[in-house]
């Protein structure tokens, strides 16, 4: 069954002001509260749509998405006539129509970074106020030595998308507004790949090891990150690299305690000793 119009369950106008919806609301959800209708099984349906209607009109961005698309801005699947492929949820239609307000004309390869990635390391605690280089290997993915990154098979290329022309977005006119959104066809890469890769089978990445030398600076805490620019994953189809962080953990001391920039060493002495002093 097709849901009522919003504000026809509030009894307003489609130009009804924010006092007019107030106050329409509160006429509304007096009467179907369900207190003041023990004995009607509907009231309690009725008070609830009463109040999804006030929710989503007195919001001005809800209401413009609401006034441009219908029930559709808020449900999702492929119904109520939508374009295929249209974002089901609000905030992706909003980022849909005004993610490129000032943002100027995107990227298509921007979609394929490679990730970030998370080392933890544990340095002793005199490691931490002396420093160190330590050595660490890193599962990640790296640049295909097969294809250099392209994803394509030796001898082929990859080819411009025809869908999006090679600029990895499209466009579709709805009502006043042009949205834009990531080519479906090439995934916002702007190219294609007609013949991948037998090693990476196209993603332009594989699977290996790598050695790290880490500069562990003097003075380091408890929680300090190193970050290590560029030496993530590989973005796919020669994307940019993401990060590696390193995070340190300083592990406790037998003897030593640290407070801030100060060592502490607690030490047991017997009553003789503390009273006429000695050697520890």
């Amino acid at each position: 069954m097709a849901k009522q119009d919003y504000y026809e369950l509030l009894g307003v106008d489609r130009t009804a002001s924010e006092s007019e919806l107030k106050s329409a609301f509160r006429k509304m959800a007096m009467k179907y509260h369900p207190d003041r209708n023990p004995d009607n099984p509907d009231a309690e349906k009725s008070f609830k749509e009463v109040n999804e209607a006030y929710d989503i009109l007195k919001d001005g961005q809800k209401r413009a998405a609401y006034d441009q698309f219908g029930h559709d801005a808020f449900e999702g699947g492929m119904g109520g006539g939508r374009p295929q492929g249209f974002a089901s949820g609000f905030s992706d239609i909003f980022d849909q129509m005004f993610g490129d307000l000032g943002g100027g004309r995107r990227s298509g390869g921007d979609g394929n970074r490679g990730s970030d990635l998370r080392y933890n390391l544990s340095i002793s605690l005199e490691e931490a106020f002396t420093g160190r280089q330590a050595e660490v290997k890193v599962p990640t993915a790296v640049v295909c030595d097969s294809c250099d990154g392209s994803g394509a098979a030796a001898g082929s290329m990859p080819i411009t998308c025809r869908m999006c022309q090679g600029t990895g977005r499209v466009r579709a006119q709805q009502g006043f507004f042009t949205i834009e959104r990531t080519c479906g066809t090439c995934g916002g890469a702007g190219q294609v790949i007609e013949n991948p890769c037998g090693k990476c089978r196209g993603t332009g990445r594989i699977q290996k090891e790598k050695n790290l030398e880490v500069n562990i600076p003097a003075g380091v805490e408890e929680g300090t990150r190193i970050r290590l620019t560029g030496e993530g994953e590989a973005g796919a189809r020669n994307g940019p690299p993401g990060d590696l962080y390193i995070f340190l953990s300083v592990e406790e001391h037998p003897i030593f305690t640290r407070e801030g920039g100060d060592i502490y060493c607690h030490v047991p002495l017997t009553m003789s000793l503390a009273a006429l002093g000695g050697q520890v």
